[in-house]
């Protein structure tokens, strides 16, 4: 363990991942002075699986409109699923109010504050949880998202970024420092985000490129690079679809509207049962679809 520590101390040092952070920090609105933890939880679940870009304008709209867990946990379910719009995965924003109405109930509409009482939310996973009790309230606790995975795996092990595991959260553990380990976690993030690419990786730039393993080992790659999901003509775009026509929608809407949504008929069939199935669509008694209410 001494050992490890000694050799992780040596290759990440946190006084330069701070110092680049503080330079090169993306102006995002939840990084602002003040976010509400409420505003730090709603930021990581828009933005898993989805660009901080389409997120942040989304989480502005949101955080005006829904300012504390107590305002969202009593919003119409169809309301929230227009307002989630097309940033995807929209069961996020049902397990969101899940969890809203869990704050307000069991803990006074406070966001809680320890990983554990967050893990225990609806909805909240490891990293959702660690990043909100790092982030919203400075507890020097591992954050471990895809982006620090990679830049731990390069910098400290000379490694391509493997299959996930959790040993990496008690190694990224190993890593923070007594002094700013939130602003190190997050300043890891984004190096992975901007400059420790996986396709792209901008050696050149990296604030630690000097005591880089991978850089040192001449940048091997992964055993069996992962291959990107596509998505189009995937059941995933296909509720996508069917999902937008019901939030435009002004009311109920007719299975013909549905079928013109997609012209593969045992697709669409397939899509439409299984947002019916997972809560994201109500079928009314004369045979018409609508969000859930």
């Amino acid at each position: 363990m001494g050992t490890i520590l000694a050799r992780i101390v040596t290759n990440l040092r946190p006084d330069k991942i701070i110092n680049w952070y503080r330079a090169n920090a993306r102006d995002l609105p939840w990084r602002a002075p003040g976010t509400s933890p409420w505003g730090v939880l709603l930021s990581e679940v828009m933005s898993h699986q989805t660009q901080v870009e389409r997120a942040a304008p989304i989480w502005q709209e949101w955080i005006e409109r829904w300012p504390t867990p107590a305002a969202f946990a009593q919003t119409g379910t169809d309301e929230i699923l227009r307002a989630w719009g097309s940033l995807g995965y929209p069961r996020r924003a049902l397990r969101l109010k899940e969890c809203a109405q869990t704050i307000v109930r069991d803990h006074g509409g406070r966001v809680p504050e320890d990983v554990d009482t967050l893990l225990a939310l609806p909805g909240i996973g490891d990293y959702t949880a660690r990043a909100v009790a790092c982030f919203a309230y400075g507890k020097n606790v591992p954050v471990v998202d895809t982006n620090v995975r990679r830049v731990v795996a390069r910098v400290e092990r000379g490694e391509a970024l493997g299959k996930p595991g959790k040993k990496e959260i008690d190694e990224v553990a190993q890593l923070l420092p007594a002094q700013n380990g939130p602003e190190f976690s997050v300043g890891l993030m984004e190096l992975g985000a901007l400059v420790c690419t996986s396709r792209s990786p901008q050696c050149g730039v990296c604030p630690v490129r000097a005591e880089c393993a991978w850089l040192a080992a001449g940048q091997p790659a992964a055993e069996a690079p992962r291959r990107s999901q596509k998505f189009a003509g995937t059941d995933r775009q296909v509720r996508g679809k069917i999902m937008r026509v019901l939030r435009e929608a002004e009311g109920p809407v007719e299975q013909e509207r549905i079928h013109a949504a997609w012209p593969d008929a045992a697709q669409r069939s397939r899509a439409l049962f299984s947002l019916l199935e997972d809560g994201l669509a109500e079928q009314d008694e004369n045979g018409y679809f609508h969000l859930p209410r």
